[in-house]
């Protein structure tokens, strides 16, 4: 392959966790629902944030997308 065909690098997302405190890679594209799977968290007990916004269990992520992992935390 030619350098000119080559699809540009992108390193893998940077997947920031808590409970505990963390950092972790993962290589996209993927949907919310698959990262939660393959980090073996419940989709229903974890908020996935993009940026800035809280995202569904079907949005895809990308390598160039910055993540936040929060569990849900009910009060009464």
């Amino acid at each position: 392959m030619q350098s000119s065909q080559r699809r540009p690098y992108h390193p893998p997302m940077q997947i920031q966790l808590s409970h505990p405190a963390r950092t972790v890679e993962v290589k996209g594209p993927k949907k919310v629902k698959d990262l939660l799977r393959e980090l073996n968290l419940p989709v229903e007990a974890h908020l996935v944030i993009k940026g800035d916004d809280l995202v569904t269990e079907d949005e895809m992520l990308y390598d160039w997308d910055q993540i936040e992992i929060r569990p849900v935390i009910s009060g009464g």
